[in-house]
């Protein structure tokens, strides 16, 4: 079956109204349809990993963010290698073994959480490993880029970005779904604690009792506990009784305090805890849950499109070494661009991964704290809806404008989250607005999303591979923002359990990007008005 397209012009209207056009479209339609997935297996782990501690994984809560951070570490080398393979390879060996590489991650993944003496090294590994679905991220848009002619490029990036982007929607929604329902293996039970009734536990027992339960437990099972209580008040309380023994130490504390270490322990040794003090207690909340069909509902539609990639997709013949292509780093606008998009994508994919365990470490602690996954996918949502939206905005006002608007509202997110006190909770009345800040975030980096991607050929018009080369260039330095966002929250939380230090980083970075948008894109006179 011939691969290489032996003609492709699409800015001859004859050429594209006779047989551009029907091609360009089937192409658009089948690799948005992988790029959903593709996005959907980039961010499951960021589902995932907020249940594992429920089900008896042991991790840390920096290994928890660690998961959450490794897929776009490893998105963002393979966006890399992706932004210079498409010539040389061509779209259709390209996307279909992209799709089809994607059964490695899924089926480890499914695989990993029925076992709960799976090592972290092996979820670290495999967390790795979705960053397949985000790193062909970087060959499909310079496709499409070279599929339409100039005047439908914004429209048809829109549409492939935005739609793509919903994957991150489809895994945070169907997540909750799909482990209800079983695949594949047997159910394994998850348990949560309830923190009123915790409290109730502590009031209602004994200090001999829960001396007794406390000084049975193994001491580095102790230290983590007492981890959990605020360094103030562990102070306070050793100043009060004059030791450091951790046993008294932990019998000495307020019963809130004392009930919330023990909640927020790995769930299933705060089972055994509250179980031994209080047998009949109701803080403990068992479900039985199948975690692994988060992962693999993916095989059979990633089997699907890998064949129906093979047998539709052809290749525009536009074949450059890799030497070749080196050319874009010499100019200037692909690092701008660069430092843009990171605002824009890397914001959407940060606030994407991050928002999960954000919920779960900054709300968790308080009573009727919300579930992190039915709030998780309406960013990601918002965030692909708008980009999708103003797409279509971009291609009549240009994007250069939607990008500094992007700009000033991410700022005005980053200014509100610390000076509201928002990342630094003391109440669960502060929720609604921090997720509503949160969305409107999402919301502004959809429209940056569509923005930029109407700049970049604008800015490049005069080298369209370099166009299509910067697209995939900066697509994979965006890529790096999961791990940026889940690292450093993560840092940001286990010293201090804020979040505003790296707020204030991201409105310093705000507004060092929408500063160069605005000075060579966007001002009346500027160097490259796109």
């Amino acid at each position: 079956m011939k691969t290489w397209l032996d003609k492709w012009d699409p800015e001859d209207d004859a050429f594209w109204s006779s047989t551009g056009s029907k091609i360009a479209w089937k192409t658009l339609t089948i690799t948005t349809l992988t790029l959903i997935l593709s996005f959907a297996s980039w961010f499951m782990m960021s589902v995932i990993a907020v249940k594992l501690p429920g089900l008896g994984f042991r991790f840390t809560k920096d290994q928890l963010f660690w998961l959450t951070a490794i897929p776009g570490l490893s998105a963002g080398f393979l966006r890399i290698i992706h932004t210079f393979i498409l010539p040389i390879f061509g779209t259709r060996h390209v996307v279909s073994f992209a799709t089809a590489i994607k059964l490695i991650p899924v089926i480890g993944i499914g695989f990993a959480v029925m076992d709960v003496n799976t090592p972290f090294w092996i979820f670290a590994l495999l967390a790795f490993t979705t960053g397949f679905g985000g790193g062909d991220f970087s060959s499909y848009m310079p496709s499409t880029s070279l599929f339409f002619p100039k005047r439908l490029k914004g429209t048809a990036l829109g549409i492939q970005a935005g739609i793509g982007n919903f994957g991150v929607s489809v895994a945070q929604f169907v997540t909750p779904l799909v482990i209800s329902v079983s695949i594949f293996g047997a159910a394994s039970v998850f348990t949560s604690i309830d923190h009123k009734e915790a409290i109730i536990v502590f009031q209602n027992a004994s200090i001999q009792k829960q001396k007794e339960v406390f000084a049975a437990l193994d001491p580095e099972v102790q230290t983590r506990i007492l981890t959990n209580v605020k360094k103030t008040v562990i102070d306070s309380v050793s100043a009060s009784i004059h030791s450091d023994d951790k046993v008294v130490l932990f019998t000495s504390l307020p019963v809130k305090a004392k009930a919330k270490a023990i909640a927020n322990a790995n769930p299933k040794m705060a089972e055994k805890i509250l179980n031994d003090i209080s047998p009949e207690n109701t803080a403990v909340k068992n479900t039985e849950i199948y975690l692994q069909s988060a992962a693999f509902w993916y095989v059979p539609f990633l089997i699907l499109l890998s064949f129906i990639s093979w047998f539709y997709l052809r290749s525009i013949p536009m074949k450059a070494s890799i030497k070749e292509q080196m050319d874009i780093f010499s100019n200037k606008h692909t690092w701008y661009c660069t430092i843009t998009y990171v605002m824009t994508f890397g914001t959407f994919a940060g606030l994407s991964a991050a928002f999960p365990l954000m919920i779960k470490f900054l709300y968790g602690d308080f009573p009727n704290a919300p579930d992190p996954l039915v709030y998780a996918f309406y960013g990601p949502l918002i965030g692909s809806a708008s980009r999708i939206a103003f797409g279509f905005v971009a291609d009549k006002v240009g994007g250069a404008i939607l990008t500094t608007i992007t700009g000033l509202g991410i700022l005005a997110g980053s200014v509100i989250l610390v000076t509201q006190g928002l990342v630094a909770p003391t109440s669960m009345d502060q929720f609604p607005m921090f997720v509503a800040v949160i969305l409107g975030m999402f919301f502004f980096t959809g429209i940056g999303n569509a923005g930029t991607f109407r700049q970049y050929p604008i800015i490049f018009a005069e080298n369209q591979r370099q166009a299509a080369g910067v697209i995939g260039w900066t697509a994979a330095i965006a890529a790096f923002g999961p791990f940026i966002f889940s690292k450093l929250i993560g840092n940001n939380l286990s010293a201090n359990g804020t979040v505003n230090q790296f707020f204030i980083g991201v409105a310093i970075f705000t507004i060092l990007a929408t500063g160069i948008n605005w000075w060579f894109y966007n001002r009346k006179g500027c160097e490259k008005p796109s």
